[in-house]
């Protein structure tokens, strides 16, 4: 691999121009494609081999009039005044003829023919019924919803609206925040401002391309809000994170004397190699999340994986091009080159001393790294998953305020009613059948309200709206749901009369259970192809062992602090966490897949040099402590810039958006000071040798990949050994050699 990354190198910075020609053409051609064919994200929703799924699938197919979307207008009198006064009532009529005049509306209830106004008559309801689902809704219809609310606030009446047709506006962006804090790390870290910029003008590009790449896959693709944030989110802490490992290897190589060129082709083979797997396993871990079968999940996934892959082209091709218009204005360090001079041991930089104190304190520094993991991934052990709703939106917001006027009026168990579908088609008297349908609701713990029955047009599908007394994501709701379906095997089984449970509140349990049974499935398939591709890379069996368990510790201790601050409302304030909940049901999974491939990338990063130490002859502990000087500092800016992209998604008001920022941020810190700059030297130097140790056969089963670059070295002086510094002769030979390869 490092052989065809360095002809690669080669020829993208002898062809430059034309490399960065290429990606401004596909920069403008995706720009184009996507304002050409873009659409609006869906809200559609499906999650295949549920029950609720199978009920939704059943109305569309029998009874499509009850598979539209309907939105609840929710009305609040203003201080001292009741609903049912005539001016008030008059306002609110005016409102509701507004509204059955918008487009798709097919029919408006009315609070005060149906009953929906509360007991002391300051909260109403009414709902407008459209005859599309909530994703064919066109923006028309619903800013013509939203002014139907006009007559209604002139009386001074609070209106808001609920049932996700008005949507939220989009999240302030606030990556740009996090961009800056990159640029500053690295500029600090390089000591330059011009090698400071390269990573961030290929991150910013190869971000570009990619989320373009998915608005215009979106027309023929449903996509969420929140794919193109989370690919946002991936893309641009390893584009910065990539080719931040990559121009430091270009500066090392020109401190040990070589030329730009072959400098930027010896960074594109070793570091660029590292690269390459890097986001390989980035790649897998997040179209891993097929695994599960929840459509959505599995285009995020898909999404930002394409993204990484567009991540590393840009930092095997256009960096090195942008290294050869840079040129010699992109100097080695300073430090670096009075090293290189001397030819002596380097300087006691902080990561050198740092790595000292941990390989000679090995077992006291694991067992202190453990305590410290464990007590943050404690509360973890008191996890909820489910979905937020309205009650999780921003305090201001028109679905939080419809969510707040709804429970104060008519109880928390508004937010979240049960859709009851009774599917009878070969009973002789399908009315009868509904009747006693409902009148065994009634019955059942946990149930405030029931509506009369209603049916299509063959009388053979029949819906009831079960209203419960706690609230959506309560324990009470969860347990009316599973009572209800416990009771529905036995009907089937007695009669063959299917009872299903749908509706949002039995949808987020549905997919928090599916998410839960996938878990450790797509935690062993992920981790078991990691310890493939590791054992390939390191040549070692330990070394994938302790790498995954130390993933683990990550996953768990991200876990916990999430929990802590989310669920048991803790720091609350600090996060703008308004309201504490149970914890986004997706966000494990996801975390894990995004967490594992860039732990792994601090693995490999890391790791790689003290492999390259020891394969050229430095006992094992002075390799460990070696290589952890040489990337140490590296990676360390490479998670600060990672902290701070996930970190300023923070700031956004969306919980979700927020939650997934928050977990990647503190999780990415956690591996990467804890588990990967304490515990991984610590673990090495208590291995030592042995911590490289294959077993024969496995050793001649499994390719070696070369991240090292050994066999580019060897072809480069196959008769002189290479000395500590890594410094080889005949440079001009294999660039000929390699450049040869690639033009032929």
């Amino acid at each position: 691999m490092a052989t065809r990354l360095y002809g690669l190198g080669t020829w993208a910075f002898k062809h430059r121009r034309f490399v960065l020609g290429f990606w401004v053409v596909a920069l403008l051609a995706m720009g184009v494609l996507s304002q050409s064919v873009a659409r609006p994200p869906s809200t559609a929703f499906s999650i295949p081999g549920t029950q609720s799924q199978e009920a939704i699938d059943l109305l569309n197919q029998k009874f499509p009039a009850a598979a539209g979307a309907s939105a609840r207008i929710v009305f609040a009198a203003p201080a001292g005044h009741e609903l049912t006064e005539p001016t008030l009532t008059s306002a609110v009529d005016a409102t509701l003829a507004q509204a059955k005049a918008a487009g798709q509306v097919v029919a408006v209830t009315n609070p005060f023919t149906e009953g929906t106004v509360s007991k002391d008559g300051t909260i109403a309801y009414a709902d407008a019924i459209y005859t599309v689902p909530v994703a064919n809704i066109t923006n028309r219809s619903k800013a013509a919803l939203e002014r139907s609310a006009q007559p209604a606030h002139a009386a001074g009446i609070t209106v808001a609206f609920a049932g996700g047709v008005i949507t939220p506006a989009g999240a302030k962006s606030s990556e740009g925040l996090g961009i800056l804090i990159a640029y500053i790390v690295l500029a600090i870290t390089f000591g330059s401002l011009l090698a400071a910029g390269l990573p961030l003008i290929t991150a910013i590009i190869g971000v570009a391309i990619g989320i373009l790449s998915i608005n215009a896959l979106g027309a023929v693709v449903d996509l969420s809000s929140t794919a193109p944030i989370l690919a946002t989110m991936i893309g641009l802490a390893v584009g910065i994170d990539y080719a931040l490992f990559i121009s430091h290897r270009y500066r090392e190589h020109l401190a040990e004397g070589l030329e730009h060129a072959q400098a930027a082709a010896r960074a594109t083979a070793t570091a660029g190699s590292a690269v390459v797997f890097a986001g390989l396993t980035v790649v897998i871990a997040l179209t891993g999340l097929a695994v599960v079968n929840i459509p959505f999940l599995t285009v995020m996934g898909l999404a930002a994986a394409g993204t990484v892959v567009i991540a590393v082209l840009i930092a095997i091709t256009l960096l090195p091009a942008l290294m050869g218009f840079a040129g010699s204005r992109i100097t080695a360090p300073k430090g670096a080159l009075r090293s290189a001079a001397t030819g002596g041991e380097p300087k006691a930089s902080a990561s050198l001393r740092w790595a000292r104190i941990v390989t000679r304190h090995s077992v006291v520094t694991i067992m202190a790294g453990l305590v410290v993991v464990l007590l943050l991934a404690a509360p973890e052990l008191d996890m909820h998953l489910g979905l937020p709703d309205a009650g999780s939106q921003p305090v201001g917001s028109t679905a939080r305020t419809a969510y707040d006027l709804l429970t104060k009026g008519f109880g928390p168990g508004f937010n979240g009613p049960l859709t009851i579908v009774v599917d009878a088609p070969n009973s002789v008297n399908p009315t009868a059948v509904a009747e006693t349908a409902v009148a065994g609701l009634k019955s059942l713990p946990d149930v405030q309200n029931i509506s009369p029955p209603i049916q299509n047009s063959t009388k053979d599908v029949t819906i009831v709206i079960v209203t419960p007394k706690s609230g959506p994501n309560a324990t009470g709701t969860a347990n009316l749901v599973n009572h209800i379906r416990a009771e529905a095997v036995k009907i089937q089984t007695a009669s063959g009369i299917r009872v299903l449970v749908t509706g949002q509140t039995a949808v987020n349990l549905d997919v928090s259970a599916k998410l839960s049974a996938a878990l450790p499935i797509y935690v062993l398939v992920v981790i078991g192809l990691a310890l493939i591709l590791l054992m390939m890379v390191f040549r070692s069996l330990f070394v994938p062992l302790k790498a995954v368990v130390g993933f683990l510790l990550s996953i768990a201790a991200s876990l916990g602090i999430v929990v802590f601050i989310f669920q048991q409302s803790h720091l609350d304030r600090l996060f703008g966490v308004t309201d504490p909940g149970p914890i986004v049901s997706f966000l494990p999974i996801l975390l894990v897949g995004v967490l594992f491939g860039l732990a792994m990338d601090y693995e490999v990063f890391l790791v790689i040099r003290m492999r390259e130490n020891f394969v050229h002859g430095i006992d094992a502990r002075s390799s460990v402590q070696r290589g952890f000087d040489e990337s140490g500092r590296v990676v360390m800016a490479a998670a600060l810039i990672m902290i701070a992209v996930f970190g300023s998604f923070v700031l956004t008001n969306d919980l979700v958006t927020k939650s997934i920022g928050l977990s990647l941020a503190v999780g990415v810190a956690i591996d990467a000071f804890i588990v990967r700059m304490t515990l991984v030297p610590a673990a090495m130097a208590l291995m030592g040798s042995r911590a490289w140790w294959l077993p024969g056969r496995l050793g001649r089963l499994l390719p070696n990949l070369d991240l090292e670059g050994a066999k580019l070295q060897a072809r480069m002086s196959p008769s002189t050994p290479e000395d500590h510094e890594g410094n080889h002769v005949d440079i001009p030979e294999i660039t000929a050699l390699v450049t040869a390869e690639v033009d032929a």
